[in-house]
């Protein structure tokens, strides 16, 4: 699992994170589900539109390092995964 970006988040912080599978996307393939997944996080919200799937995430402990993946189904069955990283430091 090699993250596809990674960021730096406050501990007391809560922000989004978005992953753009449109381009993934074949012709005429949307994407119906996605679900994310966050160790260490509390995910206040998730949605997706557009093909771009959205998560909000609070918590983590300063100094530690987080993934959060993000798991889509789309209309003609396909799954795929995609995985982020994220640094929790106090700012």
């Amino acid at each position: 699992m090699t993250p596809i970006a990674s960021f730096v988040k406050d501990p007391d912080a809560t922000l989004d994170y978005s992953i753009d599978w449109s381009a993934w996307l074949p012709t005429g393939d949307t994407v119906s589900t996605a679900a994310w997944t966050a160790t260490g996080f509390t995910i206040a919200s998730q949605a997706v539109a557009d093909g771009v799937a959205t998560v909000w995430l609070s918590g983590g402990t300063a100094g530690q390092d987080y993934t959060a993946t993000c798991r889509v189904t789309t209309a003609d069955g396909r799954i795929d995964d995609r995985t982020i990283r994220i640094q929790v430091r106090e700012r």
